[in-house]
């Protein structure tokens, strides 16, 4: 009988579709990257708010500045104007996190389907319960790395014995893990000259994600590196995520403000059009007047 233990169906779910793409790809990073993307593209509704919140974030730091001087010694009402700014202007502060906490449960359970990869002693084809039919040997190997072991496990022992060829691909691709988290997280939190006129809470939340791309690495650094795939293929399909998300954003508020105003004197759509000039009646009475 199958286990109805929510973990478990976690982990046969994603090892059941990250076999799915490795029967196609035989090639356990392959697999890594279109499993990440499925994900990504699963989770792009949560993307989007979180992008268009955080950049509303950004616009409305000084309506929120003003409210703090305000109300500076009324706590309770400022809290109160506050949410309705948000609430008006569509903002949830707590949106940046949302993606990311989502996603908690996958990286464990991914971490735990590529711990179950095992080798036997004294080295040899690499198995797993959810790839291949268990005893089907499976390629780890990707961009010179092994995708079971850690960086932490494989870069100090390779510089000590000078095999810098092999620590190279574990320290590249922590560079990249964090670089391409920073610059995902700059995307979000650009401003233009109003930087000095954000609230703390603003700047608080962005210290914070500023911080997560280190965290990143670190836990990339001490985990297997093809949970590091996993994070980098993320945060690169991120970034074109969010790039496309803020220039049909902007492009949407330029075709809103190029649209041509409507002359004073323009009449309602579904009235009849405004006659210039005299009318019927007068211009009879001008003819009989000349008529005389």
């Amino acid at each position: 009988m199958t286990s109805l233990n929510p973990w478990n169906l976690l982990l046969d779910l994603l090892g059941g579709v990250l076999n799915f793409f490795y029967q196609f790809i035989p090639n356990l990073g392959i697999a890594i990257i279109l499993l990440t993307l499925a994900i990504s593209l699963v989770l792009f509704p949560l993307t989007l708010k979180q992008t268009r919140s955080m950049k509303a974030m950004q616009e409305i730091q000084p309506e929120v500045k003003r409210l703090q001087k305000e109300l500076k010694g009324d706590k309770e009402e400022l809290n109160k104007e506050l949410m309705a700014l948000y609430q008006e202007r569509g903002v949830n502060p707590a949106a940046g996190c949302l993606p990311m906490i989502v996603q908690m449960p996958l990286w464990f359970a991914l971490f735990s389907v590529l711990r179950s990869i095992q080798r036997p002693d004294g080295g040899g084809a690499a198995t797993s319960k959810y790839i291949g039919d268990g005893t089907e040997a499976i390629n780890t190997t990707f961009l010179g790395m092994d995708l079971t072991a850690s960086p932490s496990s494989v870069v100090p022992d390779a510089i000590k014995s000078g095999d810098f060829l092999t620590a190279l691909p574990y320290i590249l691709l922590i560079i990249l893990i964090v670089a391409a988290g920073f610059y995902q997280q700059l995307q979000t939190t650009k401003t233009k000259k109003d930087d000095k006129e954000q609230s703390q809470t603003a700047q608080s939340m962005q210290t914070a994600m500023k911080i997560m791309p280190l965290f990143f690495g670190f836990i990339s650094w001490t985990l297997t590196a093809g949970l590091g795939i996993y994070f980098a293929t993320s945060n690169l399909f991120r970034v074109g995520q969010q790039a496309l998300i803020l220039r049909l954003d902007e492009r949407g508020d330029d075709d809103d403000k190029k649209k041509p105003a409507l002359p004073p004197d323009t009449p309602p759509e579904d009235g009849e059009p405004e006659k210039k000039g005299p009318s019927e009646n007068a211009s009879k009475k001008k003819s009989r007047r000349r008529r005389k």
